[in-house]
């Protein structure tokens, strides 16, 4: 069983930190909400690595938002909507669409740089799902690096924003049923309490559940672990996008072929060298991610092959090289050349569309606790993220996050809190080890294709493996690996609980949707199980 805290203390007797809000995580959702909030309170900056080190800065494709008179706010929500499944929420997907503009313009005032034509407009590309060119994108194909060098640098010259590097958040603590502050671990090993008016869980995603992700090391589903301890509702997290193209090459890691690559005319071929993604979907290759990830698993299953390639061949040397310069090196690096070489790809874990559950103000259900970008389940994505609407998801209620805290009361009165665990043996175990067991299983159960006999057995290893909750072990990386364990059994209970596919969720016993039955939310929370919420909001 998941105890409500993972390490001991006594929080009288802890060295204590005050501020008004602390934003745990430095990617773009908490580098903005930090500087959005740093304009009327003090602010605490938890980045467990460096202020430059997040999935953010990995991010290739772009930001989507409407700036073409061509497009509209209308037609964002029908693509956004369409590539949810049915599960997207219209009043969340209502506020990204109209306010996502604006908070692009701030983007910019903050020092970002989008590549601009000769003429000196904003270059647009469009990717999977969209019916518009509407995406923006900084050094071809760097928009991550760009975006977060930016807000680093304006984060850096702000007097009420303190950074703490290589500090990590362990959990919030609550009493009386709100967040009154975090306890941190020092570099060195020492906590330490940080008492905050508010808190906002920015920590990304979870991508390291997985053996092949896109994801850092970093992405250790924190946010979900913490806020689930803390007795925030965790909404929909069997919903997880595999990219479908991850470099897959001997010596390589899984380096994400941005989706942009397609947008720009790349397409895709079997090991046979057969194009075939016109027997899946009409839009071919620009099919919604869920659709063409599961398109190259079954012509990989049919071909005997553990890849499919990716052909950009056609187009011209020049464009590749503008449009894609990080792509272009990084595989040149192991001897692939785009302009004349098919590359070989596979799909990777690379986005989880559910999460730490919020209102429209990024608050969770326990009170003076937000959550924001992809730790967060805002009801936007649904159960299919559209391609680089989660940049857009992270500054417009990052924006929201800012607004709803200033209008709360003061700091709440804290009491005497004492915590020791009777059951936490004084021996350590493997993380490492532990790690890798726990992303294969997951790998081998809860992947692309799912089914009862499979997600049954991960879940019943998943659960023997909450031992280690109660073992003593106070390093970080055992840390990150009991939020791994936490999502991992969250995720698996309702992967199996959902008798359907839909969007990044399959079923090989249940391959079609039932909108009948299904179209509707799984949410869980600390001693509560799984529970079906029906949302009216939905909108296919």
């Amino acid at each position: 069983m998941i105890p409500r805290y993972i390490v001991d203390f006594d929080l009288q007797a802890l060295p204590r930190m005050k501020t008004d809000v602390a934003v745990i995580g430095a990617g773009i959702a908490g580098l903005y909400t930090a500087l959005q909030t740093s304009e009327y309170a003090d602010v605490v900056l938890i980045s467990k690595k460096g202020l430059d080190d997040s999935n953010t800065r990995w991010a290739q494709g772009g930001i989507a938002a409407v700036t073409a008179k061509s497009d509209s706010p209308a037609l964002h929500r029908q693509d956004t909507l369409i590539a949810g499944a049915g599960l997207s929420s219209f009043s969340a997907v209502e506020v990204l669409v109209h306010e996502g503009p604006d908070r692009l313009k701030e983007l910019i005032a903050y020092g970002t740089e989008f590549d601009r034509d000769e003429q000196g407009r904003y270059e647009l590309t469009q990717e999977g799902a969209h019916s518009k060119r509407r995406i923006l994108h900084a050094n071809g194909d760097a928009t991550g690096a760009e975006i977060v060098r930016a807000l680093s640098a304006r984060v850096k010259e702000q007097p009420n924003i303190h950074v703490l590097e290589h500090h990590f958040a362990i959990d919030v603590i609550t009493q009386d049923g709100e967040s009154v502050g975090v306890i941190v671990q020092k570099p060195g090993g020492e906590l330490f309490f940080l008492e905050a008016k508010a808190t906002v869980l920015a920590t990304g995603g979870a991508g390291q559940l997985y053996r092949y992700t896109t994801n850092p090391d970093i992405a250790t589903a924190d946010g979900i672990g913490i806020a689930y301890r803390a007795g925030a509702r965790i909404k929909d997290v069997e919903f997880i996008q595999f990219h479908p193209t991850a470099l897959y090459y001997p010596g390589a890691p899984r380096f994400l072929i941005s989706e942009a690559v397609r947008g720009e005319g790349a397409i895709l071929r079997n090991s046979n060298g057969e194009r075939f993604m016109e027997k899946y979907h009409p839009q071919k290759e620009l099919a919604p991610r869920d659709i063409v990830a599961r398109a190259i698993v079954s012509e990989m299953e049919q071909t005997n092959a553990s890849f499919v390639y990716l052909d950009i061949t056609h187009e011209s040397e020049e464009l590749i090289k503008h449009r894609f310069p990080t792509i272009y090196n990084f595989c040149l690096q192991y001897g692939l050349d785009m302009v004349t070489d098919w590359i070989p790809v596979a799909p990777a874990c690379h986005y989880i569309m559910g999460g730490v559950q919020t209102d429209l103000h990024g608050e969770t259900s326990t009170k003076r606790l937000f959550a924001c970008g992809e730790a967060s389940c805002t009801g936007v994505h649904g159960a299919n993220r559209l391609a680089s609407n989660s940049l857009s998801e992270a500054v417009v209620f990052g924006h929201r996050i800012s607004e709803r805290i200033k209008e709360l009361p003061e700091h709440p009165v804290i009491h005497e809190l004492s915590v020791t665990s009777e059951r936490r043996e004084p021996r350590r175990f493997n993380t490492r080890q532990q790690r890798i067991k726990l992303q294969k299983l997951m790998l081998r159960h809860v992947s692309v294709k799912r089914h009862e006999k499979g997600l049954t057995k991960a879940l019943a290893e998943l659960e023997r493996m909450e031992q280690y909750y109660h073992f003593q072990n106070d390093e970080k990386e055992a840390f990150e690996f009991l939020n791994l364990l936490n999502a991992a059994v969250l995720t698996t209970k309702a992967a199996l609980m959902r008798e359907e596919s839909r969007g990044g969720h399959y079923r090989i016993d249940f391959p079609n949707k039932d909108d009948l039955i299904w179209r509707k939310h799984l949410i869980q929370a600390m001693n509560e199980g799984v529970q079906e919420e029906s949302d009216q909001d939905d909108v296919e």
